[in-house]
């Protein structure tokens, strides 16, 4: 019996070795896209933020909230740049046997959904604005950020389906 185990070990450690080199040298076909994902959104988000705050400035009862939720999509910038960043930069062979990057994909999602409020807020505020110049604009960029909302969840969806060896042991360590 312990023979038989052994061998059947053996044979899983081969197994997997030549997955792992076969894998290691694979060529990478998916990062050129990924690392637009994170410039893109920087500049996407940018665009959005400065026309937002051209349009506080010009509109009198809704500026300072318009204000407010340009700086706080302004300032949850960085912190999504960097967390794609690192979803990006993880090693392909640390991802094949224990998974995505769960913990910064959860930080991800969560600053998903405080873009998803703010874009609830521009919506509720639309109505409110006085000039149709600002309603067209204001709409334009909320547009503009909805895809960007689509596409970062498409990214999150993506690396969350990731093939791994043992990453179930990994979601069951997460939780």
């Amino acid at each position: 019996m312990k023979k038989q185990n052994s061998n059947l070990l053996i044979v899983l450690v081969a197994i997997s070795s030549l997955i792992l080199l076969s894998f290691s040298f694979s060529k990478v076909t998916a990062a050129p896209k990924n690392k637009e994902t994170a410039s893109n959104h920087r500049s996407v988000v940018s665009t959005y933020v400065h026309s937002l705050l051209d349009i506080a400035d010009r509109e009198g009862g809704i500026g300072q909230q318009v204000r407010i939720i340009a700086q706080q999509q302004n300032d949850s910038l960085e912190e999504t740049i960097e967390t794609i960043t690192q979803i990006q930069n993880r090693n392909r062979i640390r991802t094949f046997l224990i998974g995505s990057d769960y913990k910064n994909l959860g930080a991800l999602r969560s600053e998903m959904v405080k873009t998803r409020n703010r874009i609830e807020q521009l919506k509720r505020l639309v109505d409110k604005t006085e000039l149709p110049e600002d309603k067209t604009e204001l709409q334009n960029q909320i547009t503009s950020l909805e895809g960007e909302y689509t596409k970062i969840t498409d990214f999150i969806k993506l690396n969350e389906d990731k093939f791994s060896l043992f990453g179930w042991v990994a979601k069951l360590l997460n939780k």
